[in-house]
């Protein structure tokens, strides 16, 4: 994540942990439909843990982590278990996870970091494991008005670069909605299996 998206979250952990903020259930109860109960599942860049919560209340086994230590200390206080505080080029994990869910945190990875990021979340899942991830549509990266960075990727571009990475049964679903600066956005959905 770039240093000066990390220091939004730093800074901001706490408003933005607490904002209000609606649970994508339809996207969640999608993605755990097709993970065996109790099932083990890594959230990266889980931020005020939410989503967390969510699948832990549904007696999934979820290890969620965020590359804010600001946003992590909010999640555990939410969550009440450790929130790992790790970035994404930090994976390290084999064949571990059955899912990857990954919502509005993977859209703040430079571009040229990507394929990288996409191979380490494919090893870090056991064969047929499922990834969900979102991003902020666009032609070209850049920043928001909170001097976020985002890569703001195209369909077509998402879906090359998942499938020269191997991914199997991708499909990305596109979606109006907003973000935390209120702007409208028009959202990215992937869902992929190793």
């Amino acid at each position: 994540m770039p240093r000066d998206t990390s220091a939004f979250y730093e800074e901001n952990a706490e408003t933005y942990a607490n904002r209000a903020r609606s649970l994508p259930k339809q996207q969640l109860d999608a993605f755990l439909a097709g993970i065996t109960p109790g099932g083990a599942i890594l959230e990266l860049g889980c931020g005020g843990g939410q989503d967390s919560a969510y699948m832990l209340s549904h007696s999934f086994d979820v290890t969620p982590t965020d590359g804010s230590a600001e946003l992590a200390r909010q999640a555990e206080a939410l969550i009440g278990r450790p929130v790992k505080v790790m970035r994404f080029h930090e994976l390290d994990a084999d064949s571990a996870f059955d899912g990857v869910w990954a919502h509005a945190s993977l859209l703040h990875v430079p571009r040229p970091e990507l394929p990288d990021v996409f191979a380490r979340i494919r090893r870090a899942l056991k064969i047929s494991g499922l990834l969900h991830a979102t991003f902020k549509a666009g032609e070209a990266e850049g920043h928001d008005g909170f001097g976020r960075y985002y890569n703001y990727p195209s369909r077509e571009w998402l879906s090359a670069l998942l499938t020269k990475g191997g991914w199997q049964n991708l499909a990305i679903e596109e979606s109006d909605g907003g973000g935390y600066d209120g702007k409208p956005t028009r959202w990215l959905t992937v869902s992929a299996e190793r």
